[in-house]
């Protein structure tokens, strides 16, 4: 079987920004996808996988992996090659607006241009338990090499937890007067995540209207573009770091630098 980490990749052609993937060589089209069929692991399960496989339009197919998953289930991976180009110049993506500041920077504009502390609640809203992005966010440990938000010492963080009802995220909002608040959301299941940023929303503005805090959302499912759709002020997806949220408080909730 090919080596398949490459795969879904993307490669140059020499068609200036149209690229195709490659798993390969360069430019062979090839990628590889899983998906889940209600259907009883055997011959007509993988049948049906090479089927969906082609109107998806990859062909020829292989189906390289196959493993029932519970009664009447068939978990599939599936290799192969799509005739499908990506137009680079066609791509819309958020590009950041704001520079990265290390801790250091992060502390002194917070002390001489706000002159007080950053108060930041973060959380797990609704029955979202997971507390891993939140905790790298904002625990001392931090992630990918970089401290939490515990770490600065001109922002005062505390982190409420799992399973939070957005209720009680507004009272402990307002309570501490929080600059900002950060939800992070892993559960995902039927766009959970989704529908619980904007109840989020609606309750703060109903309840603070525009003395709201600032709003930021985080998971690995989230589309930093969705920002206003949700109602929120910033979304983050998966693999941010403690330094972006730390940089982008800082560009939205600190007075700018006036000129010399």
């Amino acid at each position: 079987m090919p080596e398949t980490r490459q795969n879904g990749h993307l490669g140059g052609t020499g068609a200036g920004s149209v690229v195709r993937p490659y798993g390969d060589t360069t430019g062979d089209g090839m990628v590889q996808t899983s998906f889940t069929l209600p259907v009883p692991p055997g011959p007509r399960a993988e049948g049906a996988a090479l089927q969906l496989a082609q109107k998806m339009g990859i062909e020829p197919a292989m189906v390289v992996h196959s493993a029932g998953i519970g009664e009447g289930f068939t978990f599939f991976v599936v290799y192969g090659s799509v005739r499908h180009l990506v137009d680079l110049d066609a791509v819309q993506v958020e590009e950041r607006a704001y520079p990265l500041l290390s801790p250091g920077e992060v502390n002194a504009a917070v002390k001489t241009r706000l002159r007080r502390s950053l108060v930041v609640l973060g959380a797990c809203i609704g029955t979202d338990a997971h507390t891993v992005g939140i905790d790298a966010i904002l625990n001392l440990k931090g992630f990918a090499g970089e401290k939490g938000l515990e770490y600065y010492r001109e922002l005062q963080v505390a982190n409420l937890g799992a399973q939070v009802s957005v209720p009680e995220l507004v009272h402990a909002a307002r309570a501490r007067k929080a600059d900002a608040v950060l939800v992070s959301q892993v559960v995902t299941q039927k766009d959970a995540h989704l529908r619980n940023t904007r109840e989020l929303a609606a309750a703060f503005r109903e309840a603070m209207g525009e003395s709201r805090p600032l709003l930021v959302v985080g998971g690995p499912r989230f589309d930093p573009a969705m920002a206003a759709d949700l109602g929120v002020d910033k979304v983050f997806g998966r693999g941010t770091t403690p330094g972006e949220v730390a940089s982008y408080l800082v560009h939205a909730l600190v007075p700018a630098e006036e000129p010399a």
